[in-house]
């Protein structure tokens, strides 16, 4: 099987046996390079500018994640099935084309998705490769996943964007159906290595606003302001609803509007009075 970032050329089986074993043994390949961390399934990528790190960034979005958060805006992302076959020499190819642009900018790769570490060796790959560059790397994480992240993982990480989602755990698992624990684990870890860490929390009207979550929010950011770089306070937004109804799944927050300034400014305050920056 050969892929590109782009259509994936995929080798048409014959009739019959014969034709199922071929679809077998093309299976087989398919799962043994994922494996060996040299195709992943991918979303997407674009080429943004101070949005997904520092400087000029090629952010490559991963297929699949294991959370179900109410306010995703790319929920096409949450299944590996709906990305495309893209080969490890491809992600190369386009950073060696973007290089002299990140050098210009200060900018780099930045991995996200959907979940990053849910293709860790593909992921750790292209971090190797980057690095090897001289590019800076970033990957966008929820933390979810992070015990799959090794100590060599994140070795050649420079920066891991961090989705802070909430801080109770009854509130985290409405919002995502998974637990809260593993991404404060993940964190500490990032503190004690010493990784820059860029916080991202979305304010969610009726879910994620109240004073007292957010200060949940912020004793847990708290613990790792040695390398919390900044805060991002980022506003609940429905624009991915009709992402949502194209592909008939229930979208929850459909009459949600998007928070105050005053409460989005409330909410900056309370990270600022733990002597974060925010932004």
């Amino acid at each position: 099987m050969t892929t590109t970032l782009g259509v994936p050329s995929v080798r048409r089986s014959g009739a019959g046996t014969e034709g199922m074993a071929q679809a077998a043994l093309e299976r087989s390949e398919r799962l043994q390079a994922i494996r060996a961390g040299t195709l992943a399934s991918v979303h997407s990528w674009e080429l943004v500018t101070a949005v997904d790190g520092p400087g000029t960034r090629l952010t490559v979005f991963f297929a699949g994640c294991p959370l179900r958060c109410v306010y995703c805006h790319n929920p096409d992302t949450m299944e590996m099935r709906r990305g495309q076959d893209v080969e490890l020499a491809e992600i190369v190819r386009r950073m060696r084309r973007y290089r002299r642009v990140f050098t210009a900018s200060g900018g780099g790769i930045t991995l996200s998705g959907g979940e990053v570490l849910m293709q860790p060796a593909f992921a750790r790959n292209v971090l190797r490769e980057a690095k090897a560059m001289g590019i800076h790397t970033a990957i966008d994480t929820s933390g979810f996943l992070g015990a799959v992240a090794t100590d060599d993982f994140l070795g050649d990480v420079d920066l891991v964007l961090l989705d802070v989602k909430s801080g109770t755990e009854e509130t985290y698992q409405a919002l995502t159906g998974r637990h809260l624990q593993p991404t404060i684990d993940f964190g500490d870890r990032l503190a004690a290595g010493g990784t820059a860490i860029w916080v991202r929390f979305v304010v969610v009207p009726g879910w994620t606003d109240s004073e007292e979550n957010v200060e949940h929010v912020a004793d847990i950011v708290a613990r790792w302001s040695d390398v919390v770089e900044r805060v991002e306070v980022l506003p609940f937004h429905n624009m991915g609803q009709d992402k949502w109804d194209s592909l008939g799944m229930e979208y929850k927050l459909r009459d949600a509007q998007p928070p105050s300034t005053e409460v989005v400014e409330r909410i900056r305050g309370q990270f600022r009075a733990r002597g974060l920056t925010v932004h």
